[in-house]
């Protein structure tokens, strides 16, 4: 089984709502099990500044999917929850993006693992942080902590009250 980090975040619609589908979703994957998911936080977009705040996550999992028909899946998942691109880095129902993969370097065309700009994202550093405290980038060999300290973003990363938790998986 591949120890995997994925992203997630939502400004359209009931944003905290599509976090726990997506959540959900997740853990029924085949051969997939949820370990860990961090705390909610609400954050300021990057790139297109003009749109809503988003919520974002980051989730553990445990699976026996190889990386490519992971990415599938979770692309398979945000169109399923109601995902529509229209404008790049605009707002989204659903975003899921893998962001790491054991300790695998992928350089292919449609996936690169590590995510191309997980480093350059507090959204993702932070939340990531929480879960994975342990875990070193396999491209830079430094750890999440050393990778939010040299992260040259300055937008906004705050802790909600709002909890995505493996009990709500189990109620399900």
């Amino acid at each position: 089984m591949a120890r995997v980090f994925l992203g997630i975040g939502s400004n359209k619609g009931d944003r905290l709502a599509y976090l726990q589908s997506a959540v959900y979703e997740i853990a029924r994957l085949h051969r997939t099990s949820v370990r860990r998911i961090s705390s909610v936080y609400e954050t300021e977009p990057v790139g297109l500044k003009e749109q809503p705040e988003f919520l974002n996550a980051a989730i553990e999992i445990e699976t026996s999917l190889g990386p490519n028909d992971l990415l599938h899946s979770v692309k398979e998942l945000e169109t399923k929850l109601g995902r529509m691109d229209q404008v790049r880095w605009g707002p989204r129902e659903i975003d899921i993006d893998l962001l790491y993969f054991d300790d695998r370097v992928i350089n292919e065309e449609k996936l690169q693992v590590p995510h191309s700009e997980a480093v350059n994202r507090r959204f993702v550093l932070i939340p990531l942080a929480e879960i994975a405290e342990d875990y070193v980038d396999p491209s830079r060999k430094l750890g999440v902590a050393d990778l939010i300290k040299f992260c040259k973003d300055t937008s906004s990363v705050r802790k909600t009250k709002f909890n995505l938790s493996l009990e709500m998986l189990e109620a399900s």
